[in-house]
C-alpha cells in the first residue's frame, strides 16, 4: 500500500515510524513532514490546508490511504472533499468528516452531544453577544475556579481557568466582544470546574466497532510543578497508574459506548481516532473534551505501546472490519519528554542547528519542530523533539528519556525535569 500522512509534528513522526514497520506498506509519504519523518518515508512540501495540492499528490503517487494527523484539515472538511471528488472518493481517509470533527471543532456542539447521549461531563451553558448579560448570573451560580472555553479552534489556547469572578467576567467580555480568540470566541462555553486528575483515553473506531488504545497523561504547562503558561504538551506517560482496568471498564461503559452509539444515532459516520480528555473525579470518569484526532505528545507514548500492525488496524477502519483485527499492547511503561526552543511558548528563535539527535538503544527520538537542510537538522518550531523511552517503571522510562534529552545539543534547549514525578508519588 501507498500511504500519505498529513502533518509535521511528533505525532506524525510516531505514525510514520510505526507504519514503516508494516509488511503491507509499499511507499510512505508525509506532507509536509519534518527531519524525522524523512527517515521513515518521503516528505512532500505541501500545506495540510492545500486540498488541491493534496489531491494532485494522491493522484500522482497512487496513494491508497490518507492518515490525517492534526485537527484543522478534518474540521475544514478534507474527508468530505475526498468523498465529493470522482478521483478521490474511493480512497479512504482516516479521520472524521466535518460533522464528526465538530466534536473538537465546536465546544458547544460537543457539550450538547454529551448531554444528549448521557456522557458524564461538567455542567455548562453557552453564551454569545446576544445573551452575554445572562453569563454573569451563571458565573455567580458556580464556585471558583471558573472555566471559559472558546467554542471554536483556537490553537489550543482557547481555554481559560480563572479564580476571580471579576476577572472571569472581564475575560468573557474580551472573548465575545473584543475577539480575544478571533471568531473562535464568538460563542463561549462556561462550565463548572472538575476537580481530580486528568488523563486521556484514545479510541480508534470504524463507525461501528472500536478499539480502546492505551491511556496516557500529558503535561501541558511549561514549568516544573505544572507552573507557567500552557503549551502544546511538554511530555506524557502511558499507562497511567490510577487508570486501572476497573477504571477503564467504567470509561468504556459510561463514555466510549455511549459516544459510539450516539454518533450512530446522529447519523455521523465517524472513522478515525477519538481523543477523550477525562477527569478522574474520585474514581468516576467525566469528559472534559473530545478531540477528533490523536494527541501530541500522547501519540509518542501510545503508538509505541501498540504491538499490532497499525496499517492493518487502519485498513480495518477503512473497510469497517476493525472488529476482526488483532490488537495487543505492550505492558511496558513509556515516557515522552519534550524538548522545546528557548522562550517557548512565547517568542522563540528558529533555524538553530541541532547535533547528536539520533535515536539510541534507550530512546526513540521523535522529531516535531525540525527541518532538514543540506544534510543538517535545524529547529523549526517551539516543540522540537519528543524523547520516548520504555521501562519496567515510570522511573526507569523517564530516567532514560532525561539522559537522551541531556545528550541532544542545540542552543537554549529546555525540557521539564519532572515529567512523571506526580505519578511516581502515587505508586510509591
Amino acid at each position: 500500500m501507498n500511504v500519505l500522512i498529513l502533518g509535521s509534528g511528533g505525532r506524525e513522526h510516531a505514525f510514520a515510524w510505526k507504519l514503516a514497520q508494516s509488511k503491507q506498506l509499499e511507499n510512505l509519504y508525509i506532507a509536509p513532514g519534518n527531519a524525522g519523518t524523512a527517515q521513515c518515508g518521503t516528505n512532500v512540501n505541501i500545506s495540510i490546508s492545500d486540498f488541491e495540492a493534496i489531491k494532485n499528490l494522491v493522484w500522482e503517487k497512487s496513494i491508497d490511504m490518507v492518515l490525517v494527523g492534526p485537527e484543522d484539515p478534518l474540521v475544514n472538511g478534507i474527508h468530505d472533499y475526498f468523498l465529493q471528488d470522482d478521483i478521490l472518493k474511493e480512497i479512504p481517509v482516516i479521520g472524521p468528516k466535518m460533522d464528526g470533527a465538530q466534536l473538537e471543532g465546536s465546544k458547544d456542539f460537543s457539550k450538547q452531544f454529551m448531554l444528549k447521549h448521557g456522557v458524564p461531563t461538567a455542567k455548562y451553558k453557552s453564551f454569545t453577544a446576544s445573551n452575554i448579560n445572562e453569563a454573569s448570573v451563571f458565573l455567580e451560580s458556580l464556585s471558583p475556579p471558573y472555566v471559559l472555553k472558546a467554542d471554536g479552534l483556537a490553537a489550543g489556547k482557547g481555554v481559560l481557568i480563572i479564580d476571580d469572578i471579576t476577572e472571569a467576567k472581564q475575560e468573557l467580555q474580551n472573548m465575545i466582544l473584543n475577539s480575544k480568540f478571533g471568531n473562535a470566541g464568538n460563542t463561549v462555553v462556561i462550565e463548572e470546574f472538575l476537580k481530580g486528575i486528568e488523563l486521556s483515553v484514545f479510541v480508534l473506531t470504524d463507525g461501528k466497532s472500536y478499539k480502546i488504545l492505551p491511556a496516557a497523561k500529558d503535561y501541558k504547562r511549561i514549568g516544573v510543578g505544572d507552573t507557567g503558561l500552557n503549551t502544546g504538551g511538554m511530555g506524557a506517560i502511558s499507562p497511567v497508574p490510577f487508570a486501572n482496568q476497573a477504571f477503564i471498564d467504567k470509561v468504556e461503559e459510561q463514555i466510549v459506548k455511549p459516544t459510539i452509539k450516539g454518533l450512530l444515532e446522529d447519523n455521523i459516520d465517524y472513522r478515525g481516532f477519538i481523543f477523550i480528555g477525562l477527569m478522574n473525579d474520585n474514581g468516576e470518569p467525566k469528559v472534559i473534551e473530545y478531540n477528533c484526532r490523536m494527541g501530541d505528545p500522547e501519540t509518542e507514548v501510545v503508538i509505541p505501546r501498540i504491538e499490532s500492525d497499525l496499517l492493518d488496524l487502519l485498513q480495518g477502519v477503512a473497510t469497517q472490519t476493525l472488529h476482526t483485527k488483532q490488537f495487543s499492547v505492550s505492558p511496558k511503561t513509556v515516557s515522552a519528554v519534550v524538548l522545546v526552543s528557548g522562550g517557548y511558548p512565547e517568542e522563540y528563535e528558529k533555524h538553530v542547528e541541532i547535533s547528536n539527535y539520533k535515536s539510541t538503544e534507550d530512546s526513540l527520538v521523535f522529531h516535531s519542530g525540525t527541518i532538514l537542510k543540506n544534510d543538517k537538522v535545524f529547529t523549526n518550531g517551539g516543540r522540537v523533539f519528543a524523547i520516548t523511552s520504555f521501562g519496567d517503571s515510570i522511573k526507569e522510562a523517564v530516567t532514560k528519556s532525561f539522559a537522551t534529552a541531556e545528550s541532544i545539543i542545540y542552543d537554549k534547549k529546555y525540557y521539564r525535569s519532572d515529567i512523571g514525578k506526580d505519578l511516581m508519588l502515587l505508586v510509591e
